[in-house]
């Protein structure tokens, strides 16, 4: 079985989340070989959070769920990307649809050009 370069990279490599029918990027996490093989064995994206040195499973507090419907690897073979159906209104913990919801503009300054479709808060008690 095909597998991203782990060693390569020092153990963890980016996975790049995109909606299978749209082809948005949703967000970009990272994974371990563990996050590798539960993604591909249970068909829903699992990322090794780098803050809580700990696998979770997209959207097991939220909801937001990411099935996998075909994973790619790059030429190097050391970036995943997946293509997800999102489950539920956003990929992104801030509330948002993509977690790439801001415009850079020419000044410098950021430009929220997305709606936020559930308060974090509520989802997460932050």
């Amino acid at each position: 079985m095909i597998k991203p370069d782990f060693v390569k990279t020092g153990g963890l490599v980016p996975a790049i989340a995109q909606d299978h029918s749209t082809g948005e990027v949703l967000m970009l996490a990272y994974m371990n070989e563990d996050a590798w093989n539960e993604t591909v064995d249970s068909g829903m994206a699992t990322y090794y959070s780098r803050s809580r040195k700990k696998l979770w499973k997209k959207g097991e507090t939220s909801g937001n769920l990411q099935i996998v419907k075909e994973i790619r690897i790059d030429c190097d073979e050391d970036t995943v990307l997946l293509k997800v159906e999102q489950i539920g209104n956003a990929a992104c913990h801030l509330g948002y649809k993509s977690c790439f919801f801001r415009k850079v503009n020419s000044d410098g300054t950021l430009d929220i050009v997305e709606k936020r479709m559930f308060d974090p808060e509520t989802v997460y008690g932050k």
